[in-house]
Parts: structure tokens; sequence; C-alpha cells
């Protein structure tokens, strides 16, 4: 009996062991720097994330992106959510490929500027508030819904894959910086992922509502 619990712990490290690596937010790099070569998107030849540059083909401006010091327009264009995302990640930097890491910057509107729920599938994302205040929540699997409102210096951890959302609750504009464990954290809306692609059928019966409802709702988001 002993012998066998011995192995059994064996083979429950060895198995943990095996895990690790796959728990991290991106693969470890096996060089110094992988400039990102977009050029490869025109070839045939298409792998997890892009080919490095030659090296002597890289530049210092493939690790600079200066788009986070500038304020977005929240209302641009239309856009009903009063909040606009400026992402830093590795289609913005070619630097970042193969570092695992990447920042955004998120504006919102004064009085209700909204990032309205979605998810990043391949990140855990931590927020600092640089201006005003955030109400801001994520969803358990559990469904229970985590919330509390984050005041400018505050900084709050949406865990990897939740459904999350964050409003501006201040009388004054607000300012978001995040930051994820991914060079290319991916981001899912959860209105648009129904709506945009799931028949209507089948949100008909999971919201327990009439297929009309469903269409008035989808006709705001028009398939991709």
């Amino acid at each position: 009996m002993a012998k066998l619990s011995a192995v059994l712990l064996a083979a429950c490290a060895a198995l943990l062991a095996l895990a690790a690596p796959l728990l991290a937010g991106d693969p470890d790099m096996l060089q110094d720097i992988c400039v990102a070569d977009y050029k490869s998107l025109q070839g045939p030849l298409r792998v997890n994330g892009y080919p490095c540059k030659r090296t002597e083909n890289v530049t210092v401006d493939d690790f600079f992106f200066g788009g986070l010091s500038k304020a977005a327009d929240v209302y641009g264009g239309g856009n009903p959510m009063g909040s606009v995302v400026t992402a830093a990640d590795v289609e913005k930097v070619p630097g970042l490929n193969t570092q695992g890491v990447s920042m955004a910057r998120v504006d919102y509107a004064a009085w209700g500027g909204t990032n309205p729920p979605h998810t990043h599938p391949r990140a855990t994302e931590i927020i600092f508030v640089a201006e005003g205040v955030l109400e801001v929540g994520f969803i358990t699997t559990a469904n229970r819904l985590v919330t509390r409102a984050v005041p400018k210096g505050g900084v709050f951890v949406f865990p990897r894959g939740l459904l999350h959302y964050e409003r501006s609750v201040g009388e004054a504009p607000a300012v978001a910086i995040s930051a994820f464990d991914s060079q290319l954290p991916g981001t899912q809306p959860a209105a648009a992922a129904m709506f945009g692609a799931v028949p209507t059928d089948v949100l008909a019966r999971a919201l327990q509502t009439d297929a009309g409802v469903v269409e008035r709702i989808k006709s705001k988001f028009p398939p991709k």
C-alpha cells in the first residue's frame, strides 16, 4: 500500500509538472527577441503567433508604441457605449511577439461610459484607474457577481476568461490602463457573440422569450 501511494504521488507530481507550462499566458520564448514579421501573414505558412524577423532587420521602433498617450473620442463614429479601447498588443508592437505581455488604454465618458461585458480567453487582466472612478465587476462560473467601485489610483484584477465589465460612475471622464499576461489576449464581447452568431431559436429557448424579441435585438448586431 505504501509503495502504491508513493507511485500515485509521483504520478500526480509528474502530471502537475507537465501541466504547469499550459497555465502560462503564452508559451515561453526560446531566444532574446522574436520581433513579429507581419509580412508572414501573406505567405502560406501560419504559426501560433508570428514568425520572427531576421535579426538584422529589427529596429528600435519595433519595440515602441505611442498610442496610449492620446485620449480617444469616446462617442466618435456613433459609438453608443461611451468608451474606447486602445490596444498595445503584438498587432501594434511587433517587439511584443513571444514576450507574453500587452497593455491597453480605456477611455470612458463621464457618468455611464461603459466597456460592456466581455471576456479575454487568453489572459488575466489587471487595471489601474488613472483618472475618474469606475464601477467594475466580473461573474464567476457560479454566476456570482464580484463588483466594487475603484477610485483613481486603484487597481483591480479580472481573472482569466471570466465575463467582466467596467463603467464610469464619476462626474469626470475616466481613464484606465490595463495589463495582460498575453501578447494577444483576445476580446469576445458577450452581446455581439450571442446575438451576432448564435441561431435565433437557440437564443429564444435559452432566454425563455420568443423569436421576435431575439430578432429585434439581433438586428443591432449584424453577423461578421
